[in-house]
């Protein structure tokens, strides 16, 4: 397993949607159960889709 940052993976497969993201969700932590390295492109794909998901949720609730 590896925890990284989700701008570790925007970076990675995404770099020009890095400037769409805010600071907090670029540094939310991810655990991979297999590593960075054999990260497929649709898995971070569905991996950013979540995380976005996710804060849109926490900015309702405030």
């Amino acid at each position: 397993m590896e925890t990284v940052k989700l701008s570790e993976i925007v970076l990675k497969w995404f770099p020009d949607l890095l400037p769409f993201f805010r600071q907090n969700e670029l540094n939310s932590m991810i655990v991979l159960r297999d590593g960075l390295g054999i990260l497929e492109e649709e898995d971070a794909l569905e991996i950013i889709q979540y995380s976005i998901c996710e804060h849109q949720d926490h900015a309702h609730l405030h």
